[in-house]
């Protein structure tokens, strides 16, 4: 099997990650930067989906798995403390896949032709560096509503537990496809009127906001990147036909997962 280890940078997750490719490379597993059959990120939340965006292009060929040495390893199954044991199971045993839904951001931009594609694991939001953020939002092709406000966050069911929730979105299981538009302070008067809660929207639901001034320039965040851009005539949000590949040596339920995050009183 192929592997490759990525790291926070600290001096903690360069250490614990040279320990896992010497501890690998001991029991004959090839380190494949290019074209590794599993990722294993050693870091936090951040340093997980900076591995994750840099390996998209191989989605179907490449499972995902984190070692945590920060404060909050949502993504992260494994501790420090647990390395030589994880390194036993990649390397005697063949690793259980589960897959999560991704979200499709498609750009559409008022001088081009092809829109502009990202994929994210977590979410994607929009705002403005001055000023409300006024945009009609579609459903499948029908208007739903025009939202002014500080914004809009366009999240995954994994990433439903990130930025979402700290804006009151609900919490979704992963296995559920489905994509989540929650708001950022809305504006809502005899003008403007939101629906003001959060919409969870199946996979076959496509949602376009178009700006009502074209001249509106948007700060946008695909996870950890953040971009802006102009001359914008509409954003399209969709649940991906990607699916990202989680490697699982044991199980981890996700209500579990969420309890150890937000509710257990034990830090890591």
């Amino acid at each position: 099997m192929k592997f490759a280890v990525t790291s926070k940078g600290d001096q903690k997750s360069n250490r614990i990650k040279a320990i896992m490719e010497q501890y690998l490379l001991d029991f004959d597993l090839e380190r494949n930067i290019k074209e590794p059959d599993l990722v294993i990120s050693v870091g936090g939340d951040g340093t997980f989906l900076h591995a994750v965006h840099h390996y998209f292009h191989r989605l179907k060929q490449t499972a995902f798995i984190g070692v945590h040495t920060g404060h909050l390893g949502f993504y992260a199954d494994w501790l420090p403390e647990e390395v030589e044991k994880l390194v036993i199971e990649v390397a005697k045993q063949k690793f259980e896949i589960v897959e999560y839904p991704l979200l499709s951001l498609k750009i559409f931009y008022e001088n081009k032709k092809e829109a502009e594609r990202f994929l994210a694991l977590n979410e994607t939001t929009i705002k403005k560096v001055e000023g409300s953020v006024v945009l009609d939002v579609t459903i499948k092709g029908e208007h739903f509503e025009r939202f002014r406000g500080d914004g809009l966050c366009v999240s995954t069911p994994s990433g439903s537990t990130a930025y979402n929730k700290a804006l009151g979105g609900a919490i979704i299981h992963p296995s559920l496809s489905t994509m989540q538009i929650t708001e950022m302070s809305s504006i809502n008067n005899r003008v403007y009127r939101t629906i003001g809660s959060p919409l969870i929207l199946p996979s076959h639901h496509v949602c376009q906001f178009k700006p009502v001034d074209k001249e509106q320039s948007f700060i946008m965040t695909i996870d950890h990147i953040t971009k802006s851009v102009e001359n914008v005539t509409a954003l399209e949000c969709s649940v991906a036909k990607e699916r990202i590949r989680f490697a699982r040596f044991r199980s981890f339920p996700f209500w579990k997962r969420v309890h150890d995050s937000f509710i257990s009183d034990e830090c890591y």
